[in-house]
């Protein structure tokens, strides 16, 4: 048997200068969550979320873009990339069901503190999600980012590259 010997040759790289340093980076995707509004009165009050969007990644047919959501958006966004992505999917901050109940001291999940604290969780949650590069295959995940309102009746498939 002939012994191998493993090639521990470096490779060659040229030396990086301030541009390469300093420059814009070659690829980059940046979600910011923001913003939130609390709308409506009684049971039909609700928050949503300023989603903003910064990309030079090809997939993405706009480079900047800005929407709102809400938490039930974030939900559906979640099931759909479960369903139709082999995406392992993290998971949402939670529904917060306890501060729900009625005649509670503080605004329940109107609270500052626990919008804030919800808010950080959806940019995780997005960013840990446009980051995986077969999530960003995912026409759902455009839709969520990109489009004024989400088609919660439209054909999954695939976004190809242009």
């Amino acid at each position: 048997m002939a012994d191998t010997i493993a090639d521990t040759r470096r490779l060659f790289t040229k030396p990086q200068n301030l541009n390469d340093a300093y420059g814009p980076p070659s690829n980059f995707l940046e979600i910011d969550v923001s913003n939130p509004e609390t709308v409506g009165v009684g049971r039909g009050r609700y928050t949503t979320y300023e989603v903003r969007l910064k990309t030079n990644l090809p997939i993405f047919k706009l480079k900047e873009s800005c929407v709102r959501r809400r938490y039930s958006d974030f939900e559906w966004l979640r099931g759909e990339l479960e369903r139709e992505s082999k995406v392992v999917v993290p998971p949402l901050p939670g529904k917060a069901l306890f501060r729900q109940l009625p005649f509670r001291g503080d605004d329940g999940i109107f609270d500052d503190s626990f919008i804030e604290e919800r808010r950080q969780g959806l940019e995780q949650f997005l960013n840990k999600v446009a980051g995986h590069p077969l999530a960003q295959n995912e026409r759902c995940l455009h839709m969520f980012l990109q489009d004024e309102s989400v088609d919660k009746n439209y054909t999954p498939s695939k976004v190809r590259q242009a």
